[in-house]
């Protein structure tokens, strides 16, 4: 997976416009919108319970350290 990162204002109309974008014409793209503007400790909760819920999940239960282990070795040697 490919990501790129920026960081776009809402104009007055409540739009957004994402130009430059380093990915090919006719792509399909996530598009994920998170809020800036909350505080430090609220996106820290917010990371927090999101963390929780997936580590609830019966999928999660599955997981051995060794398999994330490798998943990680995986995708960092491009595999």
């Amino acid at each position: 997976m490919n990501a790129y990162k920026t960081y776009v204002r809402i104009d007055a109309s409540n739009c957004l416009v994402l130009e430059g974008m380093p990915f090919p014409e006719g792509a399909l793209l996530e598009v994920l919108v998170v809020d800036q503007t909350r505080e430090p400790e609220e996106r820290a909760e917010s990371w927090r319970a999101l963390m929780r819920h997936v580590q609830s999940l019966p999928q999660s239960a599955a997981l051995a350290d060794e398999d994330i282990a490798a998943e990680i070795d995986a995708q960092r040697s491009g595999r």
